[in-house]
């Protein structure tokens, strides 16, 4: 029977102070017995997934069908389960740990329905089906995401309750007393053939960013410093306490970058730099950049160990496989060779006991996803969006621009010209001509971000356009325009960059970035870099995702708990119809020297 969270903990905890306190007493004899002895090995494998963002199933359902894309990955719990199963048979089931790396309880309508529609908060409430999932595979530990706290603290600590295996956070801390609010780490031991255990210490690190990407959420309740830091006090105590293996779970990219602006003093893709400063650390399974990293060394600068890194690709795609081996002599376990490698979820099928224990619930959310909510007049989709004004992303921002207006009625900033700024979340969002559905409306805005109203100048206007303009490959006059390497310049997401709804520019990309936006004007006249303007702009980018100047400073004038995607139902329900005509038009576009580029 799995242990529940706190016994788990208390029998971890145990085991490793007895380790800490039987480790020295025992050594000597131990190193006695083993003199003379040819050395003792020991080989076991870690597996490890990450941002698995709510997928189960291999389905889609913002298009009501399997999970496809160009590469034909799969995705999912249920494909993972049957890939955990083939190496627990190939490797033996005590010589196999599962753990996982963050961003699990946000991504799907599947999630989103067990947090919002019947929510896991509900008296006598489900269930959540990622925690059915997880216990059912039989996690051992998960390192907290960013994305955890996105439906609110309560959410989370009932998920928390209802898993099997402890969620890790050394660097989540409690605000008024700066103790851990959840467990830092955890030690599992290994039987091996030799009656030795092996003790692994699992450290889990989440991003800081969360201080700033679910400001309302965590603010005087919790704090998110560095991962350097926490792992550079922690791990030295899971050595001391016993430990023979030390892997950490971080929920932070490899590369080093940050998209904190000046906004946080930590560094949010932090994984190297943690394996590159802090001496003891045999391996760390890699998260949140969303990457394919098959296996990636990392010289520690203190002692030249190399450290092993992996990120397996995101929501179930890929599943990583560390492979340790250990060696026995002078009375204690040395770790000698660390391999890793993924495996792709895409060859083979998904395990029938983890379909049926959540058919019920994926059935509810297909029905929920297919109501009906209005018609539309055309059709409309993402696919020219990064590069175009497209009016499925002017949709978007009229929806926020009227929700703003309206709640700024009657008071003092009433008489100001209201903007509104959203991006391209996704390439192959649509709305199709006749009835459209919840899946169609939310397949716009997959991510739970609220609405803010923000005072800016037309100066910061003019700044906040160059530094989103930066998206785009400087590609000189004449020459070819190739779409498919046209954007993400600068590793720049489509999710950061912003298109500013109310005014009318050109973006100039035979031009460096930062002196791309010409023709700035409002309502047919120039922007007067002193006028003051209403940004409606979502909750990460108001409070510094992205790094883009000016508006995580900005006076906030409003702000809503509503998720900006129910906005957009609430706002389709309510017109019935959707009319590109009432709000679409051109106001930006791509030149070259004053010439469109399409």
């Amino acid at each position: 029977m799995p242990l529940n969270r706190r016994t788990f903990l208390e029998r971890s905890a145990a085991a490793g102070a007895g380790a800490a306190v039987a480790g020295t007493a025992a050594a000597a004899p131990a190193a006695a017995r083993d003199h003379g002895r040819p050395p003792r090995r020991y080989a076991f494998t870690v597996m490890g997934t990450t941002d698995l963002h709510g997928n189960v199933f291999n389905w889609d359902y913002f298009t009501d069908q399997e999970f496809d894309d160009k590469a034909h990955n799969d995705v999912g719990l249920a494909k993972i389960s049957t890939l955990v199963n083939r190496v627990r048979r190939e490797k033996g089931r005590r010589n196999t740990l599962l753990i996982d790396a963050g961003d699990t309880i946000q991504g799907t309508q599947l999630s989103y329905y067990y947090a919002k529609v019947d929510p896991i908060t509900a008296r006598r409430g489900p269930v959540h089906p990622m925690a059915q999932a997880m216990n059912a595979i039989g996690y051992d530990a998960a390192a907290l995401g960013n994305h955890e706290f996105n439906y609110g603290i309560p959410v989370l600590r009932k998920f928390q309750e209802q898993c099997d295996f402890p969620l890790l956070g050394a660097n989540a801390l409690d605000a008024k007393t700066l103790r851990p609010a959840f467990p830092p780490y955890s030690v599992h031991r290994l039987r091996t053939p030799c009656g030795q255990d092996v003790r692994v210490a699992v450290l889990g690190l989440t991003n800081p960013g969360i201080a700033l990407w679910d400001k309302a959420n965590v603010s005087g309740k919790m704090v998110f410093p560095g991962l350097e830091e926490q792992a550079a006090k922690w791990v030295p105590r899971l050595r001391s306490m016993g430990a023979d293996v030390v892997i950490v779970s971080a929920h932070s990219g490899s590369s080093g970058t940050s998209s904190y602006g000046d906004q946080l003093p930590y560094v949010e893709n932090a994984a190297a730099l943690v394996a590159e400063r802090v001496p003891g650390i045999d391996a760390i399974l890699v998260g949140h950049a969303h990457t394919e990293i098959p296996e990636y060394r990392v010289a520690n600068k203190a002692t030249g160990k190399e450290v092993v890194l992996s990120e397996p690709l995101k929501w179930g795609q890929r599943l990583t496989l560390f492979d340790f081996e250990l060696v026995r002599e002078r009375g204690r376990w040395t770790v000698e060779k660390v391999t890793a490698k993924v495996l792709n979820s895409n060859t083979v099928p998904e395990d029938p006991a983890i379909t049926r224990l959540l058919g019920d619930e994926h059935r509810k959310v297909v029905a929920y996803v297919n109501q009906t909510i209005g018609t539309s007049v055309a059709a409309m989709s993402t696919a020219d969006a990064p590069w175009k004004d497209e009016p499925i992303i002017d949709l978007i921002s009229h929806v926020q621009a009227e929700t703003v207006k309206a709640a700024l009625a009657g008071g003092a900033y009433a008489g100001l010209p209201v903007l509104s700024q959203a991006s391209c979340f996704s390439r192959t969002a649509r709305i199709p001509a006749g009835q459209v559905t919840i899946k169609d409306a939310a397949g716009l805005y997959p991510f739970e971000n609220t609405l803010e109203a923000r005072l800016l100048t037309g100066a910061q206007l003019k700044d906040y356009l160059e530094f989103s303009a930066r998206y785009y490959v400087r590609t000189p006059a004449g020459a070819p325009v190739d779409t498919a390497k046209l954007t993400n310049a600068e590793n720049t997401p489509d999710y950061n960059y912003d298109a500013v709804y109310g005014l009318s520019y050109e973006i100039d990309i035979a031009r460096p970035a930062g002196s791309r936006i010409t023709g700035l004007s409002h309502a047919g006249k120039p922007v007067d870099p002193a006028a003051r303007f209403v940004l409606a702009v979502n909750n990460y980018r108001a409070s510094g995702g992205g790094a883009f100047p000016h508006v995580a400073t900005a006076q906030q004038l409003w702000s809503n708990s509503e998720e900006i995607r129910n906005t957009i139902i609430q706002w389709v329900r309510a017109k019935g119809t959707v009319d590109p005509a009432a709000f679409a038009s051109v106001e930006w576009r791509l030149t070259r020297d004053g010439v469109p580029v399409f």
